[in-house]
């Protein structure tokens, strides 16, 4: 071989990654043959130096076509898009027979436009227009000239001096996947897990006065200062299935976030996202709710922010995959009822500003942290202000229902009277809601209310035999038999076996008897 065209081989390897930041695809051919990327460069995303005396055309063409479909491959998988290659033979002399047009158009792969290989013959004896041609691809001429024959320890040191900066590069690179160890991962895991568990045992994961006990996003109690409930849901889930999912989730996504952010600032993301999530929830949805989809949507978020300070590497590691699973999940929570899509949202935004408040290890951006901390302190603010400046904003009929349901458990009726009034002064006159509420006053000694209102859920609802048993009952304390006849036989007809109905019936005719 040419001790030139080996030296000019390396010296090129060299210019590109030190110069234009390529990075290694792949060494081989007994480190003749080089692949070197770097996307960012458009005229020349990949660039394949070989050295080798190129004598037949038809050898050539043969080894252009087979480096374009490899190229087609890495840009399916990849890129995407479309995908220049610069194919550059370092050979002491052309091939003997005609090969220029071979060469003067970009070689493309059957059946694929996207994927354009440009051939360039890079010669010692003709360095100067030979580098000129390579140059067109650059925004900048390559200053690579022959002063002088090199020998081959010349060569072996600039070959040396090359692939320790690639292989520095490439462990600054592996280093930023390893700055922890998944500790906090496997405590969260548990952790929910655990209290999927102690929830079962105590009632059911599914039952709305177990999760409210526990701590899910419920709106009244929010408002009425229980600020924890901003992050207990995030360790709450409602059902098997849903435990099974985010645990599933966080199993595969917490340990990669964990390595990249290192184990505090995982925590501190994972926390802040999934209360972003709640609030999120909180200010736009009074249904109650748990999970920690928010803070797994945090990770997606936080990975976000890795994409935008490592683009290259993002995308050449995991971006087009996390874009697509982001994409899809908020597709799916648009389109299927009963997915808490706000929450999903709010940790997706509040993983990517914790992990600017964070950034990562190691690395310090004071300013950018400054102002995603100002960023985060501002929709927190804002947030707060919103769902508590007006409290019917984030309250329905429903959630103030099942509060009014809690207080009657505790026998606090004065405040469940409260809550089930400003319902009804809202105009939500449901006959469950009168019903609770007729009761309600029934135990502060309201009778005459509660009449009115039992007899308004009977006309709602005629079937209501419950509200005709309690009518029965009010009249018989106001001794008015007859009446308390007719709502006790109604409330008997309707559900003909409950036996109470029956001996209310026979304790009033006993009384009608006497």
């Amino acid at each position: 071989m040419n001790s030139n065209e080996d030296y000019l081989f390396w010296r090129l390897a060299n210019y590109f990654v030190t110069e234009h930041n390529y990075r290694l695809l792949q060494m081989k051919g007994n480190d003749w043959e080089l692949w070197l990327e770097n996307t960012s460069i458009k005229g020349a995303q990949i660039i394949r130096l070989l050295r080798h005396n190129v004598d037949w055309s038809n050898w050539m063409q043969r080894d252009i076509e087979a480096i374009a479909s490899i190229a087609e491959r890495y840009r399916k998988r990849y890129l995407r898009g479309e995908l220049q290659m610069v194919n550059v033979y370092l050979t002491p002399n052309p091939p003997v027979d005609d090969y220029q047009f071979r060469i003067e158009k970009a070689y493309q792969v059957p059946g694929s436009k996207k994927t354009n290989v440009q051939t360039v013959l890079v010669q010692s004896s003709k360095l100067e227009d030979t580098i000129a041609q390579l140059s067109d691809f650059f925004t900048q001429p390559i200053p690579i000239t022959m002063e002088k024959d090199y020998d081959s320890q010349e060569i072996l040191t600039l070959k040396q001096a090359t692939l320790e900066f690639l292989v520095k590069k490439a462990k600054q690179e592996k280093a930023i996947f390893h700055n922890g160890k998944p500790r906090f991962t496997y405590v969260f895991l548990l952790l929910q897990i655990a209290v999927f568990i102690l929830m079962e045992f105590m009632g059911s994961s599914t039952n709305s006065a177990t999760l409210i006990k526990f701590g899910a996003k419920f709106n009244p109690l929010m408002l009425e200062g229980e600020w924890w409930r901003f992050f207990t849901p995030i360790f709450l889930h409602i059902g098997f299935l849903h435990l099974f999912m985010n645990s599933l989730a966080l199993f595969y996504m917490g340990p990669l976030v964990e390595r990249i952010f290192g184990n505090v600032r995982f925590m501190f993301i994972y926390l802040l996202a999934g209360f972003f999530g709640t609030l999120a929830s909180f200010v736009t949805s009074p249904n109650m709710s748990a999970g920690a989809s928010g803070a797994i949507f945090g990770c997606f978020g936080a990975l976000l922010y890795f994409g935008v300070m490592y683009p290259k590497l993002f995308f050449r590691t995991m971006g087009m995959n996390i874009l697509f699973v982001i994409g899809l999940n908020l597709v799916f929570g648009f389109t299927v009822q009963g997915i808490d899509n706000a929450g999903h949202i709010g940790g997706l935004v509040g993983g990517f500003i914790a992990a600017g408040i964070t950034h990562f290890p190691k690395a310090r951006k004071p300013l950018l942290q400054g102002l995603f901390t100002i960023i985060s302190a501002a929709l927190i603010f804002f947030g707060l202000q919103y769902g508590y400046g007006e409290s019917t904003r984030v309250l329905d009929a429903h959630s103030s229902f099942v509060l009014a349901q809690m207080y009657v458990e505790k026998e606090d009726y004065d405040q469940a009277y409260t809550v089930l009034k400003d319902v009804k002064a809202s105009g939500d006159e449901k006959a469950d809601l009168l019903f609770l509420l007729s009761y309600v006053e029934i135990q502060k000694g309201m009778t005459d209310e509660a009449e009115q209102h039992l007899l308004k859920v009977t006309d709602i609802d005629p079937t209501f035999h419950e509200a005709f048993y309690n009518l029965a009952l009010l009249n018989i304390n106001n001794h008015e038999l007859t009446k308390a006849k007719e709502n006790a036989k109604a409330a008997s007809k309707i559900e003909p076996d409950k036996k109470e109905y029956k001996n209310l019936l026979k304790e009033i005719d006993g009384y009608l008897t006497q």
